[in-house]
């Protein structure tokens, strides 16, 4: 997606490309095959779900057929996990290939590790909370507008909820495992579909997630540059690190 004269537009491809995705499905496939995916453009050319749709699919609130309502679909799947994981914009990661990205982002930090040792920011430990029983993850999934609250930001509290949330998305802590609608007082569903976030933890399970642990947060990295190189020879550094990200830092 890139803006001309304050318009947005879609780098999608050609309606008759054969690698074009046509359905959540497809896409889901994609993702498991290669092993994780940026939802927009990133400065790696071909290297995002955009790119592989057709431009006039999105945004038509068809489920079959729009991209940004597949986010949905591939956010439910047991095997994938979506987030802001990728230079802090949307993507999906597998769950062979998430163990990797959270060994590295962590620095090989565990989230109560990271508060025993006074190095968690305060409006990151307010906002891990619900999430968290004993200093371990819990099975706690909140809507986005209800995490908001329960951690104290908002008017008259806390600031900055989206850049603090889009870091621990970054950073591995959080994903964002459905979208579902508000419940009126009859437990009927009525408005927009809102992010439901939870850990990746309460997803796949501690031991998957954490599988990585056993290696060095650079070796870790080593396998994830290794595999974009592996997908696109010709990259270049800079396109390698905004995919890549930077791992937790502690001073």
């Amino acid at each position: 997606m890139e803006t001309i004269n304050g318009e947005w537009y879609m780098k999608g491809c050609a309606t008759e490309d054969p690698n074009r995705l046509r359905s959540p499905e497809s896409a889901a496939e994609l993702v498991r095959r290669i092993g994780f995916l940026p939802l927009f453009s990133n400065g790696l050319p071909g290297f995002s779900l955009e790119e592989r749709t057709w431009a006039g699919d999105w945004w038509t609130d068809d489920p079959a057929r729009d991209p940004w309502a597949w986010r949905q679909a591939l956010a439910r799947e047991p095997d994938l996990l979506y987030g802001k994981f990728f230079d802090r914009r949307a993507g999906f990661i597998s769950a062979d290939w998430f163990p990797y990205f959270a060994n590295y982002r962590r620095n090989g930090y565990d989230f109560d590790t990271l508060v025993d040792e006074g190095l968690a920011p305060h409006r990151a430990i307010k906002l891990m909370q619900p999430f968290l029983k004993d200093g371990m993850p819990n099975d706690a999934a909140l809507h986005s507008f209800a995490l908001k609250a329960q951690a104290g930001f908002g008017k008259g509290g806390e600031k900055n909820f989206e850049g603090v949330l889009t870091e621990l998305e970054a950073q591995t802590f959080l994903v964002i495992g459905d979208f579902r609608q508000r419940l009126n007082k009859l437990g009927s569903p009525y408005g927009w579909h809102i992010a439901v976030i939870q850990t990746p933890e309460s997803k796949l399970g501690y031991g998957r997630v954490t599988a990585a642990y056993g290696e060095s947060p650079e070796q870790s990295a080593a396998r994830i540059r290794e595999r974009l190189l592996a997908l696109f020879p010709e990259a270049k550094p800079e396109q390698l690190r905004r995919i890549l990200g930077s791992s937790l830092t502690t001073d």
